[in-house]
Formats: C-alpha cells, structure tokens, sequence
C-alpha cells in the first residue's frame, strides 16, 4: 500500500507563490502518473494538475492554467506543485494523488490519496 505524505501548505498572501510536495513510498512511484486535486470548504474536491509517469505530459484544470506548473523527480519519489500568482479562491486542501496514466488522474480515477495540505490565500 504506497502512502502519500503532502507538505508546503501554509497562509500566503495573494498574488505569492508556495511549493507543494508529495512523498511517495514503496518502489512503484516511477510506474504511475501523479496528480494534485483541491477540496474547498463546502464544495466537492476538483482536479487542479496532472502529470505522467515519465513527467512528459502535463495536464491542469483552466483556472490554474498559466499559474501552476506541475513536476516530478521519480528518484526522490515526490510530486511538486508550483503555484504562482496565487488567487484567495485557490483557497482549498490539496491532495496528492497517483493513477495508472495522467489522462485518468484528470477523470478523477485515481488510487490512494494524501492526508492533504491547506493552502490558505489572503486578500
């Protein structure tokens, strides 16, 4: 059972960026596409970015387009999550994610997830 660990959350003002980690045990990190999904309070958890198990492709929700950028170092066993430009309505808890390809991470197919980190942005 791989366990997923999200660090780097925290309280930033808007228009600041934070960096977003996910740890990934076992040794099948490099065999699956990662993905981050955000929960807002009183509204359902949605997608926010993708990325394949090569790092290759790349997939983010619009409204993170431009902002976000999303990685991977497959020999640390961790996911990243750049976020830039940040908006007081990316307000959210963040979670990590892994699926068997990036396509299916951004259809919400995913297996394990993270305890999640909150992202708190002021105006």
């Amino acid at each position: 059972q791989v366990q997923l660990v999200e660090s780097g959350g925290g309280l930033v003002q808007a228009g600041g960026s934070l960096r977003l980690s996910c740890a990934a045990s076992g040794r099948t990190f490099s065999y699956y596409a990662m993905g981050w999904f955000r929960q807002a309070p009183g509204k359902e958890r949605e997608f926010v970015a993708a990325i394949s198990w090569s790092g290759g492709s790349t997939y983010y929700t619009d409204s993170v387009k431009g902002r976000f950028t999303i990685s991977r170092d497959n020999a640390k066993n961790t996911v990243y999550l750049q976020m830039n430009s940040l908006k007081p309505e990316d307000t959210a808890i963040y979670y990590c994610a892994r699926g068997p390809s990036a396509r299916t991470v951004v259809g919400g197919t995913v297996s394990g997830w993270g305890q999640g980190t909150q992202v708190t942005v002021s105006s």
